[in-house]
């Protein structure tokens, strides 16, 4: 069975509620990626999840420790969580650097996913800043500069493009989606599908290893309840992630 790791996707809200003179706070903690999870454990895949908040202390800064995993999600978490770990950030210590590992171990035969989000890619106002990151030479798609964030509310349709593709006919009768982040293809990438007209699902070869980019949410508010609720949800997400880890035709 595969093992992924999936980091990030998970947000602290804290709130001030204002009632005439007096106000009151409360504090929230909620991730989107449940879905996700359940769909990929339908299809016998197993998905651990590191909340955002752990990322800087506990995520892999080596190949070595990398490879448990067969495959490693980012998702709406953005770079400074990768490389402003406690021994750097409070202490000016040294520390490895997870995102080149992440590289290097992409290279060596594992298998790479960015999901898209406000902290994905670029992200809002340029603050994911993948783009500058070591990654970005694995990845199957360039970043454009600054806030890469494309809403659409009214709903934007799914096309495939490469029909021979493994992963095309995960994404046959996909429902809309309500945004996702503009990025461009890699000339030695595979572009699967568009959403639209813009890059939604591209993977690629990259050394030993291989690497996939999925430009919208893999939960709300992006990816509408309506798509989680589709029947083919659960044959996307263990498609992509049987495709990252090696599993089968790639």
């Amino acid at each position: 069975m595969a093992r992924i790791l999936l980091a990030g996707e998970s947000w602290i809200v804290h709130e001030t509620h204002q009632k005439g003179f007096d106000h009151f706070s409360s504090t929230t903690f909620d991730t989107g990626a449940d879905a996700f999870i359940a769909a990929a454990a339908e299809q016998g895949v197993q998905v651990e999840q590191m909340y955002g908040h752990d990322v800087p202390r506990h995520f892999p800064r080596t190949v070595e420790a990398l490879s448990a995993y067969d495959g490693v999600i980012i998702s709406d978490i953005g770079y400074n969580s990768f490389v402003l770990t406690p021994e750097t950030w409070k202490h000016g210590q040294r520390s490895d650097n997870s995102m080149t590992a992440l590289a290097d171990w992409t290279r060596q035969g594992g298998g790479l996913m960015m999901a898209g989000g406000y902290l994905s890619f670029q992200g809002i106002q340029g603050l994911a800043n993948f783009a500058r990151s070591p990654i970005a030479d694995v990845l199957p798609v360039a970043m454009i500069p600054g806030d890469d964030r494309v809403e659409v509310p009214q709903g934007a349709s799914v096309e495939v493009q490469d029909a021979d593709h493994p992963l095309s006919s995960a994404c046959t009768g996909a429902p809309q989606l309500l945004g996702y982040n503009q990025v461009t293809a890699l000339p030695d990438s595979s572009v699967v599908a568009t959403v639209n007209g813009d890059v939604l699902l591209a993977t690629r070869e990259v050394g030993a290893g291989r690497s996939l980019a999925w430009t919208s949410d893999i939960g709300p508010h992006w990816c509408p309840q309506e798509f989680l609720d589709w029947q083919g949800f659960p044959t996307l997400v263990a498609a992509m992630l049987r495709w990252l880890a090696g599993e089968g035709d790639h």
